[in-house]
């Protein structure tokens, strides 16, 4: 799990540190301590308080996942470590505290690339365990957790455990949002890649209706799709969308100049947001145009571009602080997803969004796969509709609970990872396999040594 802070500690710990997520909503205070071996983190395991401890990563966790209000924080960014590369078989065994760019640095020139990657490769590998993260290829793929053939979990008894597949506490530990335990190191199953570009195409589709039969008619030729919605568009072009989708480009689709270093990893990188932006700087009126703008200059239809690794998956990597844009009082990120069969419930939402006017320029819609095994994983069959929207909005609180009993209803769930809000009455109809997870968790931690502010909300 991750969240922002305001300082970073050099030393074992801190106390009385302001602890946020990515969206900068709530923040808490808490002792932040930053383990730099597994004795150290046994040692902050044993030591965390009465308010007990939670495990945390880079600062992408966009709500109060990965924070703990009075209680300790472990920062498990110095525990980094890549122990060891089968490059013929394709797996890696590396620390939790190592980050995805770390791993697409080190993997890439040796063929390989990670399995799944969300919107940001500014993830650790515990954390994409802990949140169990989905990426465009949720369809072909899975979630991450999948991809895990094993990981060594640090209990609230003090013991390294080793977990795979198959077993109750693996599933409990794959979305269960650091509450199970301090995930320190994972072996992961890779994907085999030709080169470091991606080979795109790109189409426009007029409304919502008009995207997904786009999408469920040809989404299995690609292993990536992902759709940019309008959700300021309103009228016929309701949920126009520009959908872009691709796959890593083989050698031989590469320019002569290209296949000289076709691995090469290569990121760029444009100057921080500033600290301080001027309030309403995203209205209404200029995320309007922006999403106009945006719409009218994709392509109808594009086939084969080829596109770096990073401008295909992570485009907002490149802008170091961007959740800064949004202003001082932050963003809430809203993912949800509805089954196939409920798109009438997709197209309401959208709908509603459309017509409350909400400024959101980052909104995307995706189609899940398979679900994931994961008790609290959030992937199911369907369509995930994911939207950043300024937390200022007025009324938003209450228009956000509304849209969680129509997707409760629906028979869908939104996504713990990026909550701050989610009232806890409607979180069994979400998850299903919610009470095995307060059981297990009651057994394996008697004394609620890990906690969050999350699972306090939500008495997980």
């Amino acid at each position: 799990m991750s969240a922002d802070t305001d300082s970073d500690p050099d030393v074992m710990g801190l106390d009385h540190t302001t602890v946020t997520g990515w969206g900068r909503t709530a923040p808490t205070a808490a002792r932040l301590i930053r383990p730099r071996s597994y004795e150290e983190a046994a040692a902050a395991v044993r030591d965390c308080g009465a308010r007990g401890g939670i495990p945390r990563g880079l600062g992408r966790a966009y709500g109060d996942a990965a924070q703990n209000a009075g209680g300790s924080v472990l920062d498990m960014t110095a525990l980094d470590r890549v122990h060891a590369i089968d490059a013929d078989g394709g797996t890696v065994l590396c620390d939790a505290g190592v980050s995805l760019h770390r791993l697409m640095e080190v993997l890439l020139p040796l063929g390989w690339f990670v399995p799944v990657t969300p919107g940001t490769r500014y993830v650790t590998v515990g954390g994409a365990i802990g949140a169990d993260i989905h990426g465009k290829n949720h369809h072909v793929s899975g979630s991450f957790a999948r991809h895990v053939l094993a990981l060594e979990l640090l209990t609230a008894d003090g013991e390294i455990r080793t977990v795979i597949p198959g077993t109750p506490l693996f599933d409990a530990t794959a979305g269960g949002m650091g509450l199970t335990g301090v995930i320190l190191t994972a072996t992961i199953r890779l994907q085999p890649v030709e080169t470091s570009l991606m080979s795109v195409d790109t189409e426009r589709a007029t409304d919502l209706d008009d995207l997904m039969a786009r999408l469920a008619a040809t989404d299995h030729r690609y292993r990536y799709s992902v759709a940019w919605i309008d959700l300021l568009a309103r009228g016929a072009a309701t949920g126009r969308a520009v959908l872009t989708r691709g796959d890593h480009a083989p050698l031989d689709a590469l320019p002569a100049r290209l296949r000289r270093d076709p691995l090469a990893f290569r990121t760029s990188r444009l100057p921080a947001t500033p600290a301080i932006l001027p309030e309403g700087l995203l209205s209404r009126t200029t995320v309007g145009l922006f999403n106009e703008l945006w719409y009218r200059k994709a392509p109808r239809t594009r086939t084969g571009r080829l596109q770096r690794i990073s401008g295909f998956f992570h485009p907002l990597d490149g802008v170091p602080n961007w959740n800064r844009v949004y202003g001082r009082g932050g963003f809430v990120q809203y993912q949800f997803v509805v089954g196939y069969g409920r798109e009438d419930a997709l197209r309401r939402i959208v709908r509603r969004i459309s017509e409350r006017r909400c400024p959101s320029f980052l909104a995307v819609l995706k189609r899940f796969g398979e679900s994931d095994p994961g008790w609290l994983s959030f992937p199911v069959p369907g369509w995930t509709l994911a939207l950043d929207i300024p937390a200022a909005l007025p009324g938003l609180g209450a228009f956000l609970d509304e849209l969680d009993e129509e997707v409760a209803a629906a028979g869908g769930r939104v996504y713990l990872a990026k909550d701050a809000r989610l009232r806890p009455d409607l979180l069994a109809a979400m998850y299903p396999r919610l009470d095995d997870f307060r059981e297990l968790r009651a057994r394996l931690d008697p004394r609620g040594v890990f906690v969050s502010d999350l699972a306090r909300r939500l008495s997980l």
